[in-house]
């Protein structure tokens, strides 16, 4: 079973969501005791560069304590992380260590004795409630939730006007809605509404969750495909989507990034985390507005709120591990002045509550047109539906992938979801 838990953790690898890149600047992580504290994460300029402000907050009162912060590509740290609690060996391994949140459980369950509980330091409910059935297993509690990838809808405010609409009419919309003010767009403009990549299935995860469903049953474990409504019912938005005339179709994430940076598409709806990215692009200021995401229309529970991506630090019991729970604990852990630092000197929107209430969170943006984008997202990270992310995302969505290839050349939708079902039984079984 030990193996079989950490071959799920291994699962997908390469596919990694936003903010999964990073070098190895070729230094090797050491469990470090006494005033040592060695971090592994990646992501130079989000989770390393918070990392650093972190480090300088707690060198602030605690001036002997050195944080060594390592870089490693996230598929890398995975990787190590396997390797060396599979083993059993803990020489090597880092004292705080990022996961993504997507990944956490098959970590936890496969390992729970090598993790640190940080249930007495940190107080979950602090924290938005959606990172918790991620962070936690068995009612203990063990990451400190970091950044929220809540989603959103940015909205070209320029294009939606020349085809007769305002920001307005794009607030709290579903996505039959949403498809056609599209086909106007396309009609009035001449320009796609999105891209989307045909092996990324990101859009289907923010639909399924914005219902507080997922690829697995509550347990985490078992497949939950043949018969999830709220799955059923993306998959044939996604087709509807697919067909309307409206998606301009990338491969690649530069072609993501430059399908709104030339001005192709009107709408990206992703991750907070792509603000920067819109930004990159002068000479669009003024003319981007950012509206929560679209609901599934025939799913009720459905909401306009969902996550894409996200990650917490987990503290590993090796030598060193009381040091480096307090220095999370005093940080990232309940430190609404720094997480005012994050956001403003690096665009981390934390899923501390108390971090909300800072002035940083509500500053207006001028590139948004004076809009208070962090403060919108603050409030709809509070409106994510809470999910049990499990051990299989990556896996089943390996076979979803195939799955929707097959019901957008003209299979029966029931069929293919039952296929899928028995296919992530049997190979996850």
């Amino acid at each position: 079973m030990k193996k079989q838990m950490a071959f799920a953790a291994l699962a997908g690898v390469m596919a990694l969501t936003a903010c999964s890149s990073g070098n190895n600047d070729g230094q090797e992580g050491q469990s470090s005791g006494g005033g040592k504290v060695t971090v592994w994460a990646w992501d130079p300029n989000f989770n390393i560069a918070a990392m650093k402000l972190a480090k300088e907050a707690y060198a602030a009162e605690n001036p002997d304590v050195n944080v060594d912060i390592i870089e490693y590509a996230q598929a890398d740290i995975i990787q190590k992380l396997n390797t060396g609690l599979n083993s059993g060996t803990t020489s090597g391994l880092p004292n705080v260590v990022l996961i993504e949140d997507y990944r956490a459980q098959s970590f936890l369950q496969a390992y729970p004795d090598s993790f640190y509980k940080m249930s007495d330091l940190i107080k979950p409910g602090d924290f938005a409630d959606y990172k918790l059935s991620s962070t936690s297993l068995d009612g203990v509690q063990y990451g400190v939730p970091f950044d929220s990838g809540v989603t959103g809808l940015y909205v070209r405010k320029d294009l939606m006007e020349q085809a007769g609409y305002s920001v307005d009419d794009l607030q709290n919309i579903d996505w039959d809605q949403f498809i056609e003010i599209g086909k106007a767009v396309k009609e009035k403009t001449g320009k796609a509404m999105l891209t989307q990549d045909p092996n990324d299935l990101g859009l289907i995860r923010m639909m399924i969750q914005s219902a507080g469903a997922w690829y697995t049953a509550e347990d985490g474990t078992t497949p939950d495909l043949k018969d999830n409504a709220a799955l059923k019912d993306a998959f044939a938005t996604y087709k509807k989507l697919m067909e309307s005339d409206t998606v301009k179709m990338i491969s690649d994430w530069s072609q993501f990034l430059a399908g709104f940076n030339t001005g192709d598409v009107a709408t990206v709806p992703t991750g907070n985390w792509i603000t920067p990215s819109v930004k990159a692009e002068a000479s669009q200021s003024g003319q981007w507005a950012v509206v929560p995401m679209p609901k599934l229309k025939n799913t009720a529970s459905s909401v306009n709120a969902s996550n894409l991506g996200g990650s917490s630090w987990y503290v590993l019991n090796v030598d060193g591990k009381e040091q480096a729970a307090e220095f999370l604990a005093k940080t990232l852990g309940s430190d609404a002045e720094l997480y005012q630092k994050l956001v403003t000197d690096i665009g981390v929107i934390g899923t501390l509550k108390a971090a909300t209430e800072g002035d940083a969170y509500n500053q207006e943006d001028a590139y948004f047109g004076g809009q208070k984008i962090v403060s919108d997202f603050a409030a709809w990270t509070q409106k994510i539906p809470q999910v049990n992310y499990g051990m299989h995302t990556y896996a089943i969505e390996d076979i979803l992938v195939s799955a929707m290839q097959s019901y957008l050349g003209g299979a029966d939708l029931d069929k293919v979801l039952s296929d899928a079902q028995s296919q992530a039984e049997s190979q996850l079984g």
